[in-house]
């Protein structure tokens, strides 16, 4: 119990500083992208710029391990599939939560793709992922999408955000619902801290910055956004400038 409590706390130290959380678990389900060649001199560039959080698969971890700084925290994403498959958007559990524990996780992620007739099979790892996390002590992250044509209404993110956070989920990730009064319903409906997510790259780079700064006002608890970041090189500018919507120093 103290354990889980202890480290939602690292991760949310007050309430002025919100998650600067990155994703980098691309590679499995897109391959090495581009911004995705080289892991180890990416986490450096986004450690340089301010991320709290990284969020790997488990293999990549003997990527990041040499890297990664005492003070940041690290996310193991054990939710996979690949566009090589005939179904990419069909999860499956790779990984478990004392794994995660053993390589040095501040936090276990999941992915649930709400909408496609697999559904059912990724509430299922989901729950399993939740007892593992209950009894390690380890949060939970759900990164939670609607794979439907558009992305999902803003009830369909609302009701996919909830279903997340009620089956066991400590913080959710979910997309942007297109407005800033939809994205502050959502957050009110989530019971849990809510985290943005960046999908496709926003064009321009100042309007990827208002998301973020939107989405912290209307009560987001930080962010969780990969490609939006990692493929606008060099990272660790715009990382700080992120940093500092984010951890209330800008």
């Amino acid at each position: 119990m103290y354990g889980k409590t202890i480290r939602l706390r690292r991760l949310f130290p007050n309430p002025d500083r919100h998650l600067f959380s990155v994703p980098l678990d691309h590679a499995v389900s897109m391959g090495p992208i581009d911004g995705l060649e080289e892991l180890a001199p990416l986490a450096v560039e986004l450690q340089a710029g301010g991320a709290d959080l990284l969020i790997v698969t488990k293999g990549a971890v003997r990527e990041l391990a040499p890297v990664l700084s005492p003070a940041t925290r690290l996310g193991i994403h054990v939710s996979a599939s690949t566009s090589l498959g005939p179904s990419a958007n069909r999860k499956v559990l790779v990984g478990s939560a004392q794994e995660a524990v053993g390589l040095g996780a501040d936090l276990l992620s999941v992915q649930v793709n709400f909408g496609i007739p697999e559904e059912a099979d990724m509430l299922t790892d989901l729950g399993t992922a939740s007892d593992q996390c209950r009894s390690l002590g380890l949060p939970l992250l759900c990164m939670s999408y609607v794979k439907k044509e558009g992305g999902g209404t803003p009830d369909e993110l609302r009701h996919a955000a909830r279903a997340a956070a009620d089956l066991g989920a400590d913080i959710v990730k979910t997309s942007y619902p297109g407005s800033l009064e939809e994205f502050r319903r959502l957050c009110r409906t989530t019971p849990v801290p809510l985290l943005i997510g960046g999908g496709v790259r926003v064009e321009p780079e100042a309007a990827f910055l208002r998301l973020v700064e939107e989405s912290v006002r209307a009560g987001g608890a930080g962010i969780c956004i990969g490609r939006n970041l990692f493929q606008r090189p060099p990272v660790a500018p715009l990382a700080r400038r992120i940093a500092a919507v984010l951890h209330g120093t800008g």
